[in-house]
């Protein structure tokens, strides 16, 4: 194990309680060296997205913990922190990845097929694909890579069709 990765796994594991006690889930840790100095980029996420306050709080606690916690860890070199909501560019990979990100379009690669389809309901162990109009269910252990895809013209969530026969109120033919 090269020291990178020693250092990486070192703040993951430092930071993904203190993360969860403020209601953030720890999504990767990336150290890369730039000069005399490291890069370490913490991404985040939490149902309902990341605000930029979450963000702002992240850094606060990440930097606490660099700084106390893993100071001899971090060679006491100089870093640059880059903390960052988890982005539309990752695979999803665990479930709740699957849920924050229902009736997102998804392009799903599984051994045999490549599929591109609407998230629908999902649990621990799978997920409902909407595919051309039918549900699919797949099994996450069967998905070999997932990824949201960019939607500019997004189709709105359904709306309920109004009645046009309903009563509105009005008493038609009342001469009072």
């Amino acid at each position: 194990m090269s020291a990178v990765q020693a250092m990486t796994g070192a703040i993951q594991t430092a930071l993904t309680d203190p993360l969860a006690e403020i209601g953030l889930d720890l999504e990767a840790v990336e150290v890369s060296s730039a000069g005399k100095r490291s890069v370490v980029r913490v991404a985040v996420d939490k149902d309902g997205g990341v605000t930029m306050d979450d963000v702002t709080e992240a850094t606060r606690l990440v930097g606490d913990v660099l700084d106390t916690d893993l100071s001899a860890a971090m060679g006491h070199q100089a870093y640059t922190l880059e903390v960052t909501s988890r982005g539309v560019d990752r695979p999803l990979t665990l479930a709740r990845h699957w849920r924050r990100n229902a009736d997102r379009l998804v392009k799903v690669t599984l051994d045999e097929e490549v599929l591109t389809g609407r998230i629908g309901d999902s649990d621990d162990t799978g997920v409902d694909l909407e595919v051309d109009g039918e549900v699919r269910r797949l099994a996450y252990v069967d998905v070999r890579k997932a990824l949201v895809q960019i939607e500019f013209n997004r189709r709105p969530a359904e709306e309920p069709v109004a009645d046009e026969d309903a009563d509105d109120g009005a008493d038609e033919g009342d001469d009072d």
